[in-house]
């Protein structure tokens, strides 16, 4: 039984009715998918899972094939047919437009639609979604009473085995959906003409692109946008980025003089203008005297799983499971490296803490790049871990940001272009070291990858996964110090 549009594809129109067309009809501009894209989707399937259980011995009606839904559609209705009271992946259609639902339930005075999503709350899109579903259900001849999505609870703390009646939390958006009953008619039949064209929909590049996601055919919208030096990456842009561009202004270099800009984005755009940088002598001169030796030049990894592993832990809490140390005695002295990796078999938090406290001495600033996120994962340790707290939260008091002096514009270079992660400043001040030739590129993946092994879901080899993590996170500490090099040769 064929059907024009699903659930996702009244989504991806609803965001964007070019981006429908093209993977109507043009699939194979879509670029393969990601590693943290693909662990997304598993976490998703894992959570959508897990949630059956908060109303268990239901009747699935998961098809065989994704591309074919007939069997689904039978098994919905049979189940119903057969008094049913819980049914997983209910699939509904009318007048082309198939909707697979997560959970219906059958109450005493009627049938209550569920939508699972590993999200916080009840998001816009997702209401935009339940919507859809409502439409297609009870278009359908199925009379629904409530619609709600179900998230997860993040004040739920494990202990034992997960509890699906703890972990979930159900909000209700019959309200919000039913007020969008005629606007999804109308978008049904708009998008309809959209698949049905021979011409791709001229829509124009624009905010939409990524949002609420960032769409698979971006590249190929993009296609016209300089490959550097757009408008497009104007820092801090607050939507003047396209403010620009729908003034027709593509490049940074060809923004007025007069233009009224943040002195961030106007670093940025001089550099693209006339080819220099800032250096501040003076700021940053004092800042790299305050530093106290011996310097440790720290950094975490850390997993944020959705459905929390381990006893005393809550939905998306921060774990860290590794971290790289490069400890230099005095300036400019060769560093000698320290380095921990869980075991990708248990909690990896309390083996992290011990080595680290015997890793880091009791003198000298810690120094880290964007020291936040690291001053936020000691606390959150330091909470774990009551026992270490004392140490950890000692630990927190040394901490400098490697970052400060590139945030405040102290060094500034054109290549930065306008940013100061360690991903922009690295290739800028070091152009000889990067990231290209590391089989692990980013923390995300580095994470993903560890939440994997964890899980028991990681297949490939472990042993190489683990040398690839080690070489990431070293190298993240590594640029430090060659970072910090370059800041003292230049003041």
């Amino acid at each position: 039984m064929s059907h024009l549009l699903s659930k996702s594809t009244y989504m991806r129109g609803h965001q964007c009715p070019k981006s429908l067309w093209l993977y109507k009809h043009r699939p194979e501009l879509r670029p393969a998918v990601s590693v943290a894209q693909q662990a997304i989707f598993d976490t998703g399937t894992a959570v959508g899972l897990l949630a059956q259980q908060r109303f268990p011995g239901g009747v699935d009606c998961t098809p065989e094939h994704h591309y074919d839904y007939g069997p689904a559609l039978a098994a919905t209705q049979q189940a119903l047919a057969d008094g049913a009271a819980v049914i997983y992946e209910a699939a509904f259609q009318h007048d082309g437009v198939l909707a697979a639902l997560d959970i219906l339930l059958r109450e005493p005075d009627g049938w209550v639609a569920i939508e699972v999503k590993s999200s916080t709350r009840a998001k816009e899109q997702f209401v935009a979604d339940a919507a859809l579903q409502y439409h297609v259900i009870t278009a359908s001849g199925l009379p629904l009473k409530a619609m709600q999505v179900m998230v997860i609870d993040t004040s739920y703390v494990r202990q034992g085995p997960l509890d699906a009646q703890r972990l979930f939390k159900l909000e209700d958006v019959t309200e919000a959906v039913l007020r969008l009953q005629a606007a999804v008619v109308e978008r049904i039949a708009a998008l309809k003409s959209v698949v049905a064209a021979a011409v791709v929909p001229a829509v124009g590049i624009g905010p939409h692109c990524d949002s609420p996601y960032t769409c698979e055919f971006k590249a190929h919208c993009w296609a016209h946008v300089p490959a550097q030096g757009s408008v497009l990456e104007l820092t801090n842009a607050r939507g003047k980025d396209w403010e620009l561009y729908e003034r027709g202004i593509m490049r940074m270099a060809d923004i007025p003089a007069d233009e009224p800009l943040l002195s961030s984005q106007q670093r940025q755009v001089n550099g693209w203008r006339t080819g220099e940088g800032l250096l501040d002598h003076e700021a940053l001169g004092s800042w790299l005297a305050g530093l106290r030796y011996p310097l440790h030049h720290f950094d975490f990894e850390t997993i944020m799983p959705a459905l929390p592993l381990y006893d005393g832990t809550h939905p998306y809490q921060q774990l860290p499971f590794q971290y790289s140390l490069h400890i230099q005695s005095t300036r400019g002295a060769e560093p000698v490296h320290r380095e921990h990796l869980g075991d990708g078999r248990s909690d990896p938090r309390e083996a992290l803490v011990q080595q680290l406290l015997q890793d880091i001495g009791p003198e000298g600033d810690i120094l880290a790049y964007n020291a936040a996120f690291e001053r936020s994962c000691l606390k959150g340790l330091a909470r774990a871990l009551p026992q270490h707290a004392p140490a950890l939260l000692a630990l927190v008091e040394r901490i400098k940001d490697l970052e400060h002096p590139f945030k405040r514009g102290w060094h500034y270079v054109p290549a930065m272009n306008g940013r100061s992660s360690i991903k922009a400043v690295l290739p800028a001040l070091v152009p000889e070291m990067n990231y290209a030739d590391l089989e692990v590129q980013e923390g995300m993946t580095a994470s993903r990858h560890f939440e994997s092994l964890l899980s028991g879901s990681y297949t490939g080899d472990v042993e190489q996964l683990r040398r690839d993590l080690l070489a990431y996170c070293r190298m993240d500490t590594l640029a430090m110090v060659k970072v910090l090099e370059r800041l003292w040769l230049s003041c």
